[in-house]
């Protein structure tokens, strides 16, 4: 008999999820497009055998995989996005010739996106800290960037001093944390050494710091800006986001217990109600003035630390923004978006906001060494929607093929000696003013930036009384976690000048002596309060919001019915919480599944709740934890509590009294219609001061 040959051994796919490619299937190929047979297995030398280096397949994956991740944002590092439209309501052609205020109904695709500052990109979404609110406009003559915030003001006057505050806000560097946080040591050190900060300090300790959704806080342009219109006339102007679902915020207690439930809260909500259909929309305000009103306030107007009161000079509506589209791949575009305050269009310019002005340098430079290449530009989330020519090339990342010969300007090589290429336009982007040809080079800070304390005087007296405890007791929290009592005392001796009530209630809070009040430069004066300034002076809607129902086996199914309808016919969210994931059996028999688990989607998590169960499972719920502090937050947290009767023991076990928040319901409205809604009576009883 012939001896057998050997054979090859055998190749198994352990780990493949099924047949390799088949047809009716994308083929699976590298970076290059050379198909791929085998995803399970690196090329090796005998089944048991070392990895080949040959294996160029392996490289290319593992390769591409270490290179993943990109430097993320030094500051704003944490954000979610998305896409949507600007559309223009009431044209301003007569201050700006800018195309995409030239037309009522005319529209623009924008990509907006929402941030907090001083976190990482892997901290939380509810820490106390500003939020970005970005947006770039994809408009038929470029690309325009608003880069601003959550709150209208900022705390340092110039650029310079941006690399100082965000190092003393950062985790301190000797040990890696707090981190996005701003209560420790060094950034209140920070802060009491530079009364400037003293306005946004105060913002930052109040409800702004804690919004319900990125889709109910307001956005500011914060700088002052230009508008120019086709005579080449300049007017100032500061840009507003105002939010169609009204502003909110969270308590304290509830940022706490949702970073903790949730810590991708803020980002989940954008998501959720995008995808609902339940589109963010804000509407975008200016407030316009000349060189001769800006000469008579009692401020500077190019300050970055002051604001324009509302009352003084109101916000003229002239466009809204609908986000409707949620991007589809996070990285490709939310990651690597990037925002320049630099860019403008024709009929947008700057102003001499020293901010601003370094801002316009930092934002370019910081892009170019996070995403790696000067022609960041090119990506697609970042190129702009209408045609671009100019004669910069190369560069790492390169995806332009250019042709011919030129790549300077001016040039001759067009046929008959005429340059050849893309060539300036007469009307293109024209820069407005300048600075005097003999100022002297100083180093130095306008008198007119001097005053420190008058608005934020003004921002504490615009607040509720509701709101300015909440404010106090903020500050109270962050002082108390910083060491060293001398940043205390000096932190308070601000406040003196302030308010003199602030000062004695937050030292009150601390336990400490009041210090001597700090010595301004200039005196504060007292402006009349605005109501613009506060959140609780604006009753927000109800569409937008949340509302959790707790259900038990044996819950009403009529009642259950009810209240989804009357939730739909408000905009208002309806999210299923339940013992066990799985779903409870109503009284009819039928069967409901549930969104939640009850121990993962604490009341925290819902602007007002509904308990559906009879007293024998409500009874039973005693006895779970979960369930019972699903109660007692909802309550604490001073929100709409509506139940059907049978929900009473547990209501008892979690220490509830019978308020206007409190009740049995009976119109399915009657719930609905609260469900934005914050008992403030409540917290006496809640804090012990009733």
């Amino acid at each position: 008999m012939a001896k057998k040959q050997p054979t090859a051994p055998v190749q198994t796919r352990h780990g493949q999820g099924g047949e390799p490619h088949q047809s009716g299937y994308q083929g699976l190929t590298t970076n290059h497009g050379m198909p791929i047979s085998d995803n399970q297995n690196s090329l090796r030398a005998g089944a048991r055998g070392p990895t080949l280096l040959e294996d160029f397949v392996l490289r290319e994956k593992i390769f591409h995989f270490d290179h993943e991740r990109i430097p993320e944002r030094i500051v704003h590092a944490r954000g979610t996005g998305a896409h949507g439209f600007f559309e223009c309501l009431h044209p301003i052609p007569e201050l700006t010739r800018a195309s995409l205020f030239q037309k009522a109904g005319a529209r623009v695709p924008v990509f907006c996106r929402f941030s907090t500052v001083a976190g990482s990109k892997g901290s939380k979404d509810t820490p106390r800290d500003v939020r970005g609110f970005a947006v770039k406009f994809y408009t038929d003559e470029g690309n325009w960037d608003l880069v601003g915030n959550n709150m209208p003001v900022f705390f340092i006057q110039d650029a310079i001093k941006f690399p100082d505050l965000i190092h003393a806000v950062k985790p301190e560097a000797d040990r890696g944390f707090p981190q996005a946080a701003s209560a420790h040591d060094t950034f209140w050190d920070f802060v009491s050494l530079m009364p400037e900060s003293m306005h946004m300090v105060l913002w930052l300790m109040s409800d702004r710091a804690l919004p319900r959704s990125f889709r109910m806080m307001e956005g500011f342009g914060v700088h002052t800006f230009q508008l120019v219109n086709e005579q080449g006339q300049a007017h100032f102007v500061k840009f507003h986001w105002k939010p169609k679902q009204g502003m909110q915020s969270t308590l304290w207690d509830e940022a706490v217990k949702i970073s903790g439930a949730d810590p991708d809260y803020l980002r989940r909500d954008l998501y959720e109600a995008i995808q609902s259909g339940a589109f963010p929309e804000w509407e975008l305000g200016i407030q316009v003035f000349d060189q001769q009103w800006a000469s008579q306030q009692d401020y500077d107007v190019l300050d970055p630390t002051k604001l324009i009161p509302e009352e003084t000079l109101p916000v003229k509506i002239i466009g809204r923004l609908v986000l409707d589209r949620y991007p589809d791949n996070f990285f490709a575009e939310t990651e690597q978006v990037a925002f320049l305050p630099s860019n403008v269009v024709p009929g947008i310019d700057f102003s001499d906001d020293p901010l601003l002005q370094g801002r316009l340098f930092s934002y370019m430079d910081t892009q170019k060494s996070r995403l790696g290449t000067t022609n960041f530009h090119q990506i697609p989330v970042n190129a702009p929607r209408c045609p671009f020519h100019n004669f910069q090339r190369d560069g790492m990342m390169q995806t332009q093929v250019f042709k011919g010969r030129a790549t300077y300007e001016p040039n001759s090589l067009g046929e008959v000696g005429e340059p050849t290429g893309p060539r300036e336009q007469e009307h293109g982007f024209r820069t407005v003013g300048s600075a005097p040809q003999d100022a002297a080079k100083l180093r130095v800070r306008a008198e007119s930036f001097a005053d420190h304390y008058t608005q934020a005087r003004l921002f504490y007296r615009s607040q509720s009384e509701i709101e300015q405890e909440h404010l106090i007791a903020g500050l109270v929290f962050e002082l108390s976690k910083v060491q060293l009592n001398h940043v205390r005392l000096r932190v308070l001796s601000h406040m003196r000048v302030i308010d003199e009530g602030l000062a004695q209630r937050a030292a009150q809070g601390l336990g400490l002596e009041l210090p001597e009040p700090a010595v301004p430069a200039v005196p504060p004066r007292d402006m009349p309060p605005s109501a613009a300034l506060s959140i609780l002076a604006h009753k927000p809607p109800a569409a937008g919001r949340c509302l959790g129902i707790l259900v038990t086996d044996g819950a009403d199914d009529a009642l259950v019915g009810l209240l989804r309808k009357t939730a739909e016919q408000a905009g208002v969210a309806v999210k299923i919480v339940a013992p066990r994931v799985g779903g409870v059996t109503l009284a009819s028999g039928r069967r409901l599944p549930a969104d939640e688990k009850i121990d993962g989607a604490p009341s925290v998590l819902f602007d007002a709740v509904a308990l559906l169960m009879n007293e024998s499972e409500a009874g039973k719920l005693c006895n779970c934890k979960a369930a019972v502090d699903f109660v007692s937050d909802a309550y604490g947290h001073l929100k709409a509590l509506g139940h059907d009767g049978g929900a009473k023991p547990l209501l008892e076990r979690a220490g509830v009294s019978t308020d206007k928040g409190v009740f049995v319901i009976k119109t399915g409205g009657d719930l609905v219609g609260k469900v934005a809604t914050r008992f403030w009576e409540r917290r006496h009883q809640i804090n012990g001061t009733a």
